[in-house]
């Protein structure tokens, strides 16, 4: 087992370890702004379709939405590291505005700021790369909204339950088996996601796990916006994106009937170009659990594609290097 894959094996523990918090003390919120990249930001995208009955917004960039000033959210601030520039920058604005904040992190200068100013901060254990910290990140994120009143029962508990059955002892579960046949299948191939609005942030999940685990290109699209647009990219160069591109379809049988009814036509139109590799389908009741179960497979199918290339799933150079020639830490 390599270093990534360790820290995937904590994933349920991570999911406990949130559910087990004492929520931080908040008053009651009519809505939440989440501000955070990369492997924090993923923690707002699958907060924002958990709580479907309240609104939550994620920023992925410098600042706040001008709306912000106006309809005054809770701002939840999400750095792993502590140190990003542009979530720091949404904190400083939001600071300005006199907006609520909150805070999650594993220390550095957001850790800093929450403490110097009295914003409830959930703390989360350090040691490992954002991406791989996705239980706590989440968890912790989910925990706040519920203090806020903004979601209800978490789901949390039922998130390593689900993902603790697929990944198995070692990691070898009936989710490894699943992982290796797409990893198979995807092997020399850009990836694209596929699926509903509701597994909208387990695509995303996927694509930047493939991205930065197996340095590999992937993308997402989305049911039914696909059918108004992309399904016609997809069918004028044959045979060089079936060679090139490979399909996966993520599924959830909570999705509204009408979705569900274009899968079969879009996948058939997208496999005219493309190869289709395989279908995942979510499993649990939780929304939270759904997601969590479709985000593992990605995360061992990022992994396996890694192994397979002899690729080391850890570092991200291309992101170290960029960030110093930004003067970024």
């Amino acid at each position: 087992m390599n270093t990534m894959e360790a820290m995937l094996a904590s994933l349920p523990d991570q999911y406990r370890w949130a559910a087990d918090l004492t929520s931080p003390s908040l008053r009651a919120a009519t809505g939440a702004l989440v501000c955070g990249m990369g492997g924090s930001g993923i923690a707002g995208d699958v907060a924002g379709d958990v709580a479907a009955g309240a609104p939550v917004f994620v920023r992925k960039g410098y600042g706040i939405p001008g709306w912000a000033e106006r309809l005054r959210p809770l701002v939840v601030a999400v750095s792993y590291s502590g140190n990003t520039e542009e979530t720091l920058s949404g904190v400083e604005a939001a600071d300005r505005a006199g907006l609520a904040i909150a805070a999650v992190s594993s220390g550095g200068a957001l850790s800093r700021l929450a403490r110097d100013h009295g914003w409830p901060l959930v703390e989360v254990p350090g040691g490992l790369q954002p991406r791989a910290a996705f239980g706590y990140l989440t968890g912790a994120v989910m925990r706040i909204l519920e203090s806020a009143g903004l979601v209800g029962e978490t789901g949390l508990v039922e998130a390593a339950t689900v993902t603790d059955e697929l990944l198995g002892a070692d990691l070898d579960g009936p989710g490894r088996r699943l992982a290796d046949d797409l990893a198979e299948g995807l092997a020399g191939r850009i990836t694209l996601i596929v699926a509903s609005g509701s597994a909208a942030a387990a695509a995303y999940r996927w694509k930047t796990q493939i991205n930065e685990n197996a340095k590999s290109p992937a993308f997402t699209t989305t049911i039914p916006e696909t059918d108004h647009n992309e399904i016609v990219g997809w069918s004028t160069l044959g045979s060089a994106i079936r060679r090139t591109v490979g399909v996966v379809a993520l599924r959830d049988t909570h999705e509204p009937p009408r979705v569900a009814a274009r899968f079969e036509p879009t996948l058939g139109r997208l496999s005219e170009g493309a190869s289709l590799v395989g279908e995942v389908w979510a499993q649990g009741e939780h929304p939270l659990a759904r997601i969590a179960s479709l985000c593992v497979i990605g995360d061992m199918v990022s992994l396996r594609l890694a192994r397979n290339a002899a690729v080391d799933p850890v570092p991200v150079e291309a992101i170290e290097v960029l960030k110093r020639e930004l003067g970024e830490t």
